[in-house]
């Protein structure tokens, strides 16, 4: 997590604007891509790194992935932010209609 991620994640937990939204893992040596949905995109990204490090992933191509290729093999990028307010009682169906929605588009394998 760089500074400035780990800036806004603490300005987001401070002011309680936590962002619901989908995110992508890209290996860039493999061409694999990877998407998943979270309920705190602020703290998604570290939360990932550190149980591929821990090699605790339950997917077991994506950590085949980071074990071949290492944290400097990935991208990860923020698809969608969706703000909690704003998903209301449905949050959970929201987050996988989008999730299947970009799984399909990247032709990715969710997580």
């Amino acid at each position: 997590m760089t500074d400035e991620e780990k800036r806004a994640a603490i300005a987001a937990y401070r002011e309680q604007k936590v962002e619901s939204g989908i995110y992508a893992l890209s290996c860039l040596p493999s061409g694999q891509r990877w998407v998943g949905s979270a309920l705190n995109l602020a703290t998604i990204r570290n939360r990932l790194w550190f149980t591929l490090r821990l090699g605790n992933d339950r997917h077991p191509g994506l950590q085949d992935a980071w074990n071949a290729h290492g944290e400097d093999g990935f991208d990860f990028e923020i698809l969608e932010r969706l703000k909690a307010d704003d998903l209301g009682a449905g949050r959970d169906r929201r987050l996988k209609e989008r999730l299947l929605k970009w799984a399909e588009e990247l032709q990715a394998t969710r997580i």
